[in-house]
């Protein structure tokens, strides 16, 4: 049997009737090419924190980044929001770094705000939530960090040593 060192599958904590479901290529490069306005729910102002250096790079990467935090005013140099509910503009994805537990109010957010992605990071699974997501019509991603994904497409995980499940002969280009 031959085991990869750092296989992108290894990540994951669902079983592959789910991943086929929550964690499907071609959803997550859309979500990735079409997703302009993404909010980060938990994201922390201690900028070693996972979820603050998702938010540094998905800015840096071009997308507008709305901070979703109850006991900040500002992070990433953007104002930041108590809840989904709270942000006044509109918002394609839903990034939660948030306890399971926690789901599906913030779920219920989107929803209301008319989100058309929610996206669960790694470790946070919540079937209840993901089920009520798609029966209001959005795409959901879950189990997954969007930041290692969007590396994955965009040809540059490779770089730290991740096997990307992508095998090509051709010159790397990005995927979206």
């Amino acid at each position: 049997m031959e085991t990869l060192a750092c296989s992108i599958q290894l990540n994951t904590i669902l079983p592959p009737e789910l991943q086929a479901r929550y964690q499907d290529p071609d959803a997550i490069r859309r979500v990735l090419r079409e997703a302009r306005t993404i909010a980060i729910v938990g994201i922390s102002t201690d900028k070693y924190k996972a979820s603050h250096m998702v938010g540094a790079y998905l800015q840096y990467e071009g997308y507008r980044v709305i901070p979703v935090n109850p006991n900040a005013t500002e992070i990433l140099g953007e104002q930041c929001y108590p809840d989904v509910r709270s942000i006044p503009e509109p918002i394609d994805v839903v990034d939660i770094f948030r306890p399971a537990h926690e789901c599906v109010p913030i779920v219920q957010q989107a929803i209301e705000k008319g989100a058309w992605c929610v996206w669960m990071q790694l470790r946070i699974v919540n079937l209840e939530a993901a089920e009520l997501a798609e029966r209001a019509g959005l795409t959901v991603v879950m189990d997954r960090c969007i930041k290692m994904e969007h590396g994955r497409y965009n040809n540059s995980l490779h770089w730290v040593g991740m096997n990307t499940e992508i095998i090509t002969a051709r010159k790397m280009r990005r995927w979206f």
